[in-house]
Formats: structure tokens, C-alpha cells, sequence
């Protein structure tokens, strides 16, 4: 028996079946979803860090846009939001590293 305590994308469990495991899962509230999307965000960005592969943010932004979803937050409205940030304070384009303030 293997202990993965996870969440996992949704055909996971039937590729399990399919490579012939027997998976036991369940389906979390709303609350519980959320902190496992919190999770699962960080487990997916520190692949992204490890790997440097492009491939692990695109994990990255699957986990965000199942967040937005769970907030009722459409890509449209995150992305208006992102350039008003943008535009209030800026991108990261210029590659500025702030080392102190004198």
C-alpha cells in the first residue's frame, strides 16, 4: 500500500486503474480544497525551481487557475488585475534588483 495524502489532477485516478492500482480517494469541501490548492502551488513551484523546466509551470498555472475558479475570479478579471499592477507598479521586464536603500 502506498500513502499519497494529495491532491491530484482529475484523470489520476483513472490512469491508476488503468496501470492497474485500486486508488482510494474522496472529494474535499471547498475549505479543504483551497488549503490542498495552497499546497499544491508551492510543491509545484519548487519543481519549477528544481527542474527549471517550462513544462512544471505550466503545472504551476493550472493549480493558479483552479484557485481563481474556487474564488469565482475569471481569467479576464486576474488578468485586468494584473495590469493594473502592472501599470501602477510596474513588471519585472528590466531586470532591476533592488540591493539597498541609503
Amino acid at each position: 500500500m502506498k500513502i499519497y495524502n494529495k491532491l491530484v489532477r482529475d484523470k489520476i485516478p483513472k490512469i491508476m486503474v488503468t496501470n492497474g492500482a485500486d486508488p482510494v480517494t474522496r472529494i474535499l469541501n471547498d475549505e479543504d480544497y483551497l488549503n490542498e490548492l495552497n499546497k499544491k502551488i508551492l510543491e509545484e513551484v519548487n519543481e519549477y525551481l528544481e527542474s527549471g523546466e517550462v513544462e512544471e509551470l505550466a503545472d504551476v498555472c493550472e493549480v493558479l487557475y483552479a484557485i481563481l475558479n474556487l474564488k469565482n475570479v475569471s481569467l479576464d478579471e486576474f488578468h485586468k488585475i494584473r495590469l493594473e499592477k502592472s501599470e501602477k507598479r510596474g513588471a519585472f521586464n528590466e531586470k532591476i534588483f533592488l540591493e539597498r536603500e541609503d
